[in-house]
């Protein structure tokens, strides 16, 4: 597949650009970072590569899954968990809505995440897919936060395809994907559409062609066009104000 070729190479022109030494990658135990770590083994090498593992609370499933891919890769592995560090957070924060408290989680990683990046000078992989990017799915200055998105232009059923020719463990692909926010959360179910039909309305958006999608609800398509449209500035810079 000539896309792995590709992106591994940008891989290691951004990290030779950077003047960095490596690269760290947070191991959810999921599809996306499994496929980054594997992207990042076969640009520099296992040696170079960082999996942090960082349970918060989590299925343990995940953290067997995250230990899966980095026994295949032989990359270096880091588990940090951080259970109590979050619970001390709810003990001296004031009482939250739901979704702001389920954001300390990946923000908590992100802070891991860097320290390792700045101890080693090495780069932060994010995992973010293009189909996420664009409806604003994944927590700004959390898993948003990273240096460079390998997959941010690849839809989350092409990052499935890129698992399968990368030969990613089939019950690491089967798994209903899931950000393990709060127990028995999965993406699919927050999204409330497949990531399969999200797949082909964003193609449409972009297009304008709507004949391959007419099968969904036109309530779904205004819902994904909301979507899109008010996760702008998740995808953008903080504006600076000119004089």
């Amino acid at each position: 597949m000539e896309i792995i070729k590709e992106i591994s190479d940008w891989i290691k022109h951004k990290v030779e650009e950077a003047k960095a030494e490596g690269i760290v990658v947070g191991l959810s135990g999921g599809l996306d970072s499994s496929v980054v770590a594997c992207l990042a083994e076969k640009s520099l090498g296992n040696s170079k590569v960082l999996g942090l593992i960082m349970p918060c609370h989590n299925n343990s499933l995940d953290e067997e899954h995250a230990y899966l891919i980095a026994r295949k890769l032989n990359i270096k592995v880091e588990r940090v968990a951080l259970n109590t560090v979050y619970d001390k957070f709810l003990e001296i924060l004031p009482s939250g809505k739901d979704m702001a408290i389920a954001n300390i989680k990946p923000r908590l990683r992100m802070i891991t995440l860097y320290y390792f990046a700045n101890n080693l000078n090495y780069l932060v992989l994010g995992t973010g897919n293009k189909s996420e990017i664009l409806i604003g799915y994944f927590t700004k200055y959390g898993d948003g936060g990273c240096d460079i998105l390998p997959l941010g232009e690849l839809l989350k059923s092409e990052v499935r395809e890129l698992a399968k020719e990368l030969k990613i463990p089939e019950e690491i692909i089967k798994k209903p994907p899931s950000a393990g926010l709060w127990e028995g959360q999965t993406d699919e179910g927050e999204i409330g559409l497949s990531y399969r039909d999200l797949d082909r309305l964003l193609l449409a958006i972009e297009s304008g062609e709507f004949e391959e999608v007419n099968f969904l609800p036109k309530e779904t398509v205004d819902k994904v066009r909301r979507l899109v449209e008010s996760s702008k500035h998740k995808r953008a810079s903080a504006p600076i104000f000119k004089r």
